[in-house]
């Protein structure tokens, strides 16, 4: 095991206009599930490859433990890395596979026979040790590739977007084993996916990343109970938080002419920005139905979503922005019927209209 730091380290590609990675600056605790999330090309695959030694560092340092490897060759670095395509050799078995590294690290074939062993144990391939990866499914290849990392006994691992490949169902029970064999091995991993909901139910913390900028990193309740900027207010929580930019005054904010109560040290804030509009959020469980005379706002319903336990209802203020209601999936509303909702105390968040985050 093994801290990992990122000192302001940045990856500029040729002829690109910006780096790929700004100054990312992020300590990373030993033993810790560390999740990079973003949408595409926001820099965190890049991140990862600049830790595994796959991307040069143009500015800055990365450190792995008490050493600094940002220079060094990847196979100086004692990390495993387990990739969105499972790259295994499909001549050889399973148990040649996952042994293959040991193989031509000089580890003799006792040794290698029993770290196989004991990885095949956990990820529960015993029964396949024999067999090719052509008569194994996408879930047992993946874990093919997480038993061929977990037999060098790394002290980093990472892994790029490692359930992409695997179907919904598959892919939600993946992340499961992943993130409990993770706490069993207790190894610092450094995971990358562009899933939020992946991201907020396996990391210890989560990373969010745009444009090669770290938003930022915090404990998933965290993140959904206090994003720092309006970016992450948005990317974190399915479905998305509801924002929508509002006029500010001493009495709170005014939603489709209904006044919503805001806190003080937030209108201050605002106030002091010299507006008087900013952006503000709530999710959509922060919503609940009241009637038509009792002040809330009016919405239209545009499309009602059920899911079994949950159902959310899309529509549109009288002002036409958008918004997502958390319903009551047994008596779901229908197309086109008008709901008035307000937002339950406490539960606003509210962002500068300038700069994006936080008040």
């Amino acid at each position: 095991m093994a801290t990992v730091t990122y000192e302001k380290a940045t990856r500029v590609y040729p002829g690109a206009e910006r780096p790929a990675v700004d100054a990312l600056h992020l300590e990373i605790a030993c033993g810790e599930f560390l999740v990079l999330v973003g949408p595409s090309g926001c820099g965190k695959s890049t991140s990862l490859r600049m830790l595994a030694g796959l991307e040069d560092v143009d500015d800055g340092a990365i450190h792995i433990g008490d050493h600094d490897v940002t220079h060094l060759p990847p196979k100086d670095r004692d990390i495993a890395m387990v990739f969105q395509n499972y790259a295994l050799y499909p001549h050889m078995s399973v148990a040649d596979n996952m042994g293959f590294a040991l193989k031509i690290a000089g580890v003799s074939k006792e040794e290698r026979r029993r770290r196989v062993a004991e990885a095949a144990a956990l990820l529960d391939l015993e029964p396949y040790l024999d067999r090719k990866p052509k008569a194994l499914s996408g879930g047992q290849r993946q874990r093919v590739a997480m038993g061929r990392a977990i037999v060098r006994e790394p002290r980093v691992f990472l892994m790029d977007e490692p359930l992409s490949n695997l179907d919904a169902k598959l892919r939600v029970q993946t992340r499961t084993q992943i993130a409990a064999l993770q706490r069993r091995l207790a190894i610092t991993t450094v995971y990358v996916t562009h899933d939020q909901v992946e991201a907020m139910t396996m990391g210890d913390r989560v990373a969010v990343m745009k444009d090669g900028k770290l938003q930022q990193c915090a404990a998933p309740r965290e993140l959904y109970d206090r994003p720092a900027n309006v970016f992450v207010a948005g990317f974190i929580g399915s479905p998305a938080m509801n924002l929508t930019e509002v006029a500010v005054d001493e009495d709170g904010a005014r939603v489709a002419g209904t006044r919503v109560p805001l806190g003080r040290a937030a209108v201050r804030a605002i106030a002091a920005e010299g507006g008087s509009r900013a952006t503000l959020g709530f999710r959509p469980e922060s919503l609940e139905p009241v009637g038509s005379a009792d002040g809330g706002f009016a919405v239209l319903v545009d499309v009602v979503e059920e899911l079994g336990a949950d159902a959310f209802c899309y529509g549109r203020l009288e002002n036409g922005a958008d918004v997502i209601a958390k319903v009551d999936a047994r008596v779901p509303p229908r197309k086109g019927e008008r709901l008035h909702f307000r937002i339950r105390p406490g539960e606003t968040h509210l962002f500068s209209a300038k700069t994006g985050d936080r008040h």
